[in-house]
């Protein structure tokens, strides 16, 4: 048996995790995910894409790295901050099908270990 068409082109889920405060790892909700999120769902929409889908996520495990997506079907992890570099990823990866190396996190990207 085949496997079905995918229901979206792309699937990109935004770390919204919050942890308590003070707690080691930090959180990408601590770092402003939610409306960074919220953001790109909105300028995906205005830019027609509606075969792409922008979900919120719980913790994606990298929230040192963070805030952190990664983007199915390709699994591309990036790391953000800004509006900015949300609408390169939007342009480069999403429109274009591209990539924005500088934003990219690669697999053996690991958080820092406490203390050192």
């Amino acid at each position: 048996m085949n496997d079905p068409k995918p229901f979206y082109a792309r699937h990109v889920f935004c770390c919204t995790n919050v942890r308590p405060a003070g707690h080691p790892r930090g959180s990408c909700g601590d770092k402003g995910s939610e409306k960074l999120r919220n953001y790109l769902k909105a300028r995906a929409k205005e830019a027609g894409l509606g075969d792409v889908r922008i979900n919120a996520a719980g913790c994606l495990d990298r929230c040192e790295l963070g805030p952190t997506m990664v983007i199915y079907p390709e699994g591309v992890w990036y790391t953000y901050r800004t509006t900015e570099d949300l609408d390169e990823i939007l342009q480069k990866h999403l429109v274009e099908g591209g990539r924005v190396p500088r934003l990219m996190l690669m697999p053996e990207q690991r958080p820092p270990k406490a203390g050192g």
